[in-house]
């Protein structure tokens, strides 16, 4: 029904920079929120940014002013460019989407399989 693919994952020095996409397909009528959210080993997922269709952000207090999301709604597409990375930074990422399928009433949350960000000191 619904995909969500991430990529731009990789590994990077502290204080480089990596740009994750992900993009939603599949029988969407409408997309309300997109996020992204990360799991670093032996740890809960917790929130990383979050953006709104009308392009309202919230960030986690351990990425602001590092990290922006952004989000293109004809692509349904959403974008997290990370900047001055820390090795605290590393962790699964993954796409989360909060939508609306064609035919549906209630909106659901969908995951995308989670995208691997390493960053060495």
């Amino acid at each position: 029904q619904v995909q969500l693919v991430e990529s731009g994952g990789g590994s990077v020095q502290a204080g480089g920079s990596l740009r994750l996409s992900c993009a939603a397909s599949g029988s969407i009528f409408s997309i309300n929120a997109m996020g992204w959210y990360r799991q670093a080993p032996g740890k809960q997922r917790e929130l990383v940014a979050t953006i709104t269709g009308g392009g309202s952000t919230n960030y986690a207090d351990s990425v602001k002013g590092r990290f922006t999301i952004s989000r293109d709604n004809a692509k349904n597409t959403v974008y997290l460019q990370m900047n001055s990375m820390k090795p605290e930074d590393t962790a699964v990422y993954y796409c989360n989407a909060r939508l609306l399928l064609s035919g549906e009433s209630f909106l659901k949350n969908y995951w995308g399989q989670g995208t691997q960000v390493t960053v060495s000191s």
